[in-house]
């Protein structure tokens, strides 16, 4: 990293190293997240009880959208320092070039370092149409947002701890950088799925199996534990508690059977 204030506009990466087509990620929208979750807990060597998920509460603000998948785009701002319009005042125009330059679908994740103290909002009716014309679907960040009906308007879904009324001195920081939101550290690229529950950052060498793993997992339950607790009409207790028990059973042998893991039956 440069100096406080200093953006940064790294390279972007070839085509050969973008994660799935569009195709995939359209698939995958069809989830919610913890449908996408389900999937990659059984095909992930990463730790599914600590890592990807955001481990502070987000707050969908547009959960009438419902979920959107993108490719990351990260951004660091500073909304409560006057300096960094001044140190770059080319900042936001730099930006904006290099975010046109990267394939979409992408989600805006942004770190913002006023937290917990947020005192202006980096995204409103301007910025969300002007991100959303670049092929931006939404946003996630762990500062504020303002026009609320506006950024609905714009169809530009956003993810963020609060509401604000103003915009301080919010202009782009850095960029093409790691960044650390609700709890989770997201790298520039990497599929982000998104929606009312919070938001998975996917790791690149999950990718390819996950659209399998998240229908395997959903149809497996809705074969197995949801019919158990849902048409039960006629049934004593015991034949209820019975036939949930082995229905237990039955998700647990056909997620071992396909991915040598019981699943969370």
């Amino acid at each position: 990293m440069g100096r406080e204030g200093e953006a940064h506009t790294m390279s972007q990466p070839s085509t050969s190293e973008l994660p799935p087509p569009c195709s995939d990620l359209l698939k995958l929208k069809r989830w919610n997240t913890p449908t996408i979750y389900n999937g990659w807990e059984q095909i992930t060597r990463h730790d599914a009880s600590r890592e990807g998920f955001n481990k502070e509460e987000t707050r969908d603000f547009m959960p009438q959208m419902g979920p959107m998948i993108g490719y990351a785009v990260t951004v660091v701002i500073e909304p409560g320092n006057p300096a960094h319009p001044k140190a770059n005042p080319e900042a936001t125009r730099q930006y904006r070039e290099y975010l046109a330059g990267i394939p979409g679908p992408k989600i805006v994740v942004v770190q913002d370092l006023d937290k917990p103290n947020t005192c202006g909002a980096f995204w409103g009716e301007v910025n969300s149409n002007a991100h959303r014309s670049l092929g931006c679907v939404g946003t996630i960040t762990d500062g504020a947002i303002r026009d609320l009906d506006e950024m609905c308007n714009a169809g530009f879904k956003a993810l963020a701890r609060r509401l604000c009324v103003g915009h301080a001195f919010s202009v782009p920081v850095r960029w093409n950088c790691e960044v650390e939101v609700f709890g989770t550290r997201v790298k520039p690229g990497q599929v982000i799925h998104a929606d009312k529950h919070g938001f998975l950052a996917i790791p690149d060498e999950d990718l390819d199996k996950l659209v399998e793993a998240a229908a395997f997992m959903d149809a497996s339950e809705c074969h197995t534990v949801i019919p158990a607790s849902r048409y039960t009409s006629g049934k004593s207790n015991a034949e209820i508690l019975q036939a949930m028990e082995q229905a237990g059973k039955d998700f647990g042998k056909a997620a071992a059977a396909k991915f040598g893991r019981k699943g969370e039956w």
